[in-house]
C-alpha cells in the first residue's frame, strides 16, 4: 500500500503536470504556427532561416512551445524515480485528453460522442493502469 501512497503524492503530481503541459500548450503551438506557410524564400536554406526567424520572434509560438519544453524537463526528472509502466501511458493518454479539452475551450472541433467516449475510455485505462501499479509481484 506504501507504493500506491508514493505514487499518488509525488510522481504521480509530477506526471501530471507533465501532462498538462504537453497537451495544454499543443493547441497554442498549432495556432502559433498560422501563418507561416506564407513564409516563402527560393533557397531551401534561405526557406530554413526564414521559417526559424518566424517562429522565434512569434510569442504565440515561443511561449507555449518553452511551457511544453518546461514539461519536458519535469518528465525527464521524474522518470528517474518513476515506474515506467505507469508513467509513459500515463503521460502521453493524458496529454492527449489535455489537447482535445484545451482544443475545445478554444472553439476548436474535437468530434462528437465518439470523441467523447474515447476521452472516457482513455482515463478508465489510465485508472486501471494507477490501480495497479500498487500490486508488486514478489
Amino acid at each position: 500500500m506504501a507504493s500506491i501512497a508514493s505514487v499518488v503524492s509525488g510522481e504521480l503530481s509530477a506526471l501530471l503536470l507533465v501532462s498538462l503541459l504537453w497537451g495544454g500548450t499543443n493547441p497554442f503551438l498549432k495556432r502559433g504556427t498560422e501563418g507561416l506557410e506564407r513564409v516563402k524564400e527560393e533557397r531551401c536554406t534561405l526557406q530554413l532561416v526564414a521559417e526559424m526567424k518566424f517562429l522565434c520572434l512569434n510569442y504565440k509560438y515561443v511561449v507555449p512551445f518553452v511551457l511544453n519544453q518546461c514539461g519536458s524537463l519535469v518528465y525527464y526528472l521524474t522518470l528517474a524515480s518513476a515506474d515506467l509502466t505507469l508513467a509513459v501511458p500515463l503521460c502521453n493518454s493524458l496529454a492527449l485528453i489535455f489537447t482535445l479539452a484545451t482544443g475545445k475551450l478554444l472553439g476548436e472541433d474535437i468530434g462528437g460522442a465518439r470523441a467523447a467516449l474515447g476521452m472516457l475510455l482513455t482515463i478508465l485505462g489510465i485508472a486501471l493502469c494507477i490501480a495497479g501499479s500498487g500490486h508488486e509481484k514478489p
